[in-house]
């Protein structure tokens, strides 16, 4: 049995299967209801952009969970906002998979961000972080470039990076932070994408984290949501276009995730205390749920999948 306080996991040891040789990882199921905390939770708030570590439960991105197989061995991919959330997780599984990996992420967010490099190289893999802000164009093309140098080259994009924050009518939104939010959802992927795309060989892949809020928005948040709808139509469109290059497009439209955005901005207080409770499953995703989802679209393995969307919500949204 497994008990589960709010904020805390306790799992059960179990015993060892004869069956299984020893030091083999358990992949024996777990109860999707109960594998990680339900709501409610404990009231917090940080400075936007939040970070990981200071939240309550911290979340899982598959630090100690993920076990790698060798399925994007020699790859090298760029994944932004990698300091957190499902940036974090993606970054932990390519690295145990055997692919180099270079973050991006803004300068606030470094002590996460040095949890990530941390465990990229404990993986035996090359760690590049490069600090600053997606919404200079300018940074977005270096970004490609240093990652490209660094990393020998790039057959990964991951567009991770979000800004979401929550007003409860128009006429409180600004337009500072609506252009902020354009620019980080939408300008910065159109940026880092025309700087990479003629350094990507045919094989290589391009992954957009959209959300169920492109189908289903939420009112407080509609100006993200309008990004991620955005996110979702680039990548079946661009799909169709680089596909005579030989490059994928995929993306994964997360429901409720426990990441910062949260906490910084992105959810009310009386929000963060159900968070994730009106899912069919009771509770919010971790990170670490999705990161095998971004490692199938990455590996060679789905060669024949483009233009796709691979929703995980929790029993609720959309794809």
């Amino acid at each position: 049995m497994e008990t589960v306080l709010t904020g805390h996991r306790t799992p059960n040891p179990g015993t060892h299967d004869l069956a299984t040789p020893v030091g083999a990882p358990d992949r024996r199921p777990s109860d999707p209801r109960s594998k990680y905390a339900s709501p409610p939770f404990d009231e917090q708030k940080q400075a936007w952009p939040g970070l990981a570590r200071q939240m309550s439960p911290k979340p899982d991105h598959g630090e100690e969970s993920y076990k790698g197989s060798g399925r994007l061995q020699g790859r090298r991919a760029l994944i932004t906002g990698g300091d957190s959330g499902m940036g974090r997780a993606a970054a932990i599984a390519f690295a145990r998979e055997g692919a180099d990996v270079a973050i991006s992420y803004l300068p606030d967010e470094q002590p996460d961000a040095d949890e990530v490099v941390a465990l990229i190289e404990e993986a035996g893999r090359k760690a590049v972080a490069i600090p600053g802000d997606l919404r200079d164009e300018t940074f977005c093309r270096t970004l490609i470039e240093q990652s490209i140098d660094k990393l020998g080259g790039l057959d990964i994009l991951v567009n991770n990076a979000a800004r979401q924050q929550t007003f409860a009518s128009i006429l409180d939104l600004s337009s500072d932070e609506f252009d902020a939010t354009m620019k980080t959802n939408i300008y910065a992927p159109f940026w880092l994408m025309k700087a990479a795309i003629p350094h990507m060989p045919p094989g290589s892949v391009i992954i957009g984290t959209t959300s169920e809020q492109a189908m289903d928005p939420s009112p407080d948040i509609f100006h993200y949501a309008m990004t991620k709808a955005a996110t979702t139509n680039y990548i079946r469109g661009l799909a169709k276009q680089l596909a005579s290059k030989g490059i994928r497009v995929c993306g994964v439209a997360p429901g409720p995730i426990w990441t910062p955005l949260q906490v910084s901005g992105g959810a009310t207080m009386e929000k963060l205390r159900d968070f994730g409770g009106q899912a069919p499953l009771g509770r919010p995703g971790q990170p670490a749920e999705l990161a095998g989802i971004y490692v199938r679209l990455a590996e060679d393995d789905g060669s024949y999948t483009t233009g796709a969307v691979y929703g995980a919500a929790g029993g609720q949204g959309y794809p």
